[in-house]
């Protein structure tokens, strides 16, 4: 691949695709020392960075209105095959893993699309997919490892370094790799003084375990980020990862919970899990490499299912220390509750969640388990709730 076949690519998706916002955060910027801009594939055309690299590889094929195209997908990559298949008038078969999101299956097919759920992660998927585009002699997609993909999806980078020519470091979030490499290759080829690093959810980190070495598979995987959800990361796209990319991050489900808290409540931002990976790298203050620097977060797609942006809200809430759980052991006699109720209370605590527990083993006959989830303002505050409750002479856990 060329520096000229993402140019060629971004000439293919020009018209079609959005050039995305670079917007500055003033907030994020202030937390790292330095300027943080966000990258917003989020607002892209099928809601994600996905479509550039299915269109521009759809484009290029001569395809017969007979044969159809297959393709696997834990959700992203699915609606922009099929957005693209659609404006090439062929069908679309694509295979999700069976934990994909409602809203990513209904989206896809929602672009016409024929949706197969087949196997627990991506990988099965896969599989399946592949064997069965071979049976039907159909044109198979890959969602990462194909030049063209990482071709289209590289006109990312090329955006980046139009609206942001003084970038010194840009986070990609990486599954399979072909976000990571395509950008990764735009801007090295461009700007080598540039430092890009692709960031991983740390309990699917095949790429941070491949990364300057031989390509591994993990044997299990597991995180909130579906989108980045991938046991190998494809042979191609580790060969320009390898040459191209400065490192891979890892961060974990909270803090990329954590983060998505964080886009919503400061840039308005909604982002899936995936996409918050590489914002979620600088708010960890894990990386000092990062402190100070001009810094583009991408925020890689916002296709979250809203069902499930509780769960993600409440985990971030938890630990960014805004929501604590405590379970206090009480005599079990009339007034008991009051008594807790009145220091909570004194303490500015919103209580959310009441539970008793009469039949846990380690309890005495009069005694009984409260379970309590409150609100706070943050850590601090947290203690001293704790701090009061002990003060009073009750047993915490």
């Amino acid at each position: 691949m060329k520096l000229q076949d993402i140019y060629d690519a971004r000439a293919r998706l020009d018209g079609t695709v959005h050039h995305t916002p670079l917007e500055m955060s003033e907030t994020f910027s202030r937390i790292a020392g330095g300027k943080v801009f966000l990258k917003c594939e989020n607002l892209q055309k099928t809601g994600s960075f996905k479509v550039r690299g299915a269109l521009n590889m759809i484009s290029k094929l001569d395809l017969d209105p007979s044969v159809k195209v297959f393709s696997c997908s834990a959700g992203n990559h699915a609606q922009g095959v099929a957005y693209a298949a659609a404006r090439r008038n062929v069908k679309a078969v694509i295979y999700m893993p069976l934990s994909t999101p409602i809203a990513k299956i209904a989206a896809t097919e929602g672009y016409g699309a024929e949706v197969v759920l087949c196997g627990d992660v991506f990988d099965d998927a896969q599989a399946a997919a592949i064997a069965a585009c071979r049976d039907a002699g159909g044109v198979f997609i890959p969602p990462f490892d194909h030049e063209d993909i990482i071709a289209g999806q590289g006109t990312v980078g090329l955006e980046i370094l139009d609206d942001m020519p003084q970038v010194e470091t840009v986070l990609v979030p990486a599954g399979g790799g072909g976000l990571l490499a395509g950008v990764a290759f735009a801007v090295k080829s461009l700007r080598p003084d540039v430092k890009v690093y692709g960031v991983q959810a740390s309990g699917a980190a095949a790429i941070a375990a491949s990364y300057k070495n031989s390509v591994i598979a993990l044997d299990s995987i597991y995180t909130i980020a579906d989108g980045i959800a991938v046991k190998r990361p494809g042979d191609v796209t580790m060969k320009y990862i390898d040459k191209y990319a400065d490192g891979v991050l890892t961060v974990t489900d909270d803090e990329i919970a954590s983060t998505i808290i964080s886009l919503i409540e400061r840039a308005k931002e909604i982002v899936e899990p995936a996409g918050a990976a590489g914002l979620a790298a600088v708010l960890c203050e894990r990386y000092p490499f990062l402190k100070g620097k001009t810094t583009v977060c991408l925020l890689s797609g916002g296709n979250i299912d809203v069902s499930f942006i509780h769960k993600i809200i409440e985990r971030g809430l938890i630990s960014r220390g805004r929501q604590i759980r405590l379970s206090v052991t009480l005599s079990d006699k009339p007034g008991s509750l009051e008594a807790v109720s009145r220091i909570l209370a004194i303490q500015g605590a919103n209580v959310i969640a009441i539970q008793y527990d009469r039949v846990n083993t380690e309890l005495s006959l009069n005694e009984t388990l409260l379970h309590i989830t409150c609100e706070v303002s943050g850590k601090q505050h947290g203690e001293r709730v704790v701090t009061a409750l002990k003060h009073a002479g009750y047993k915490l856990q």
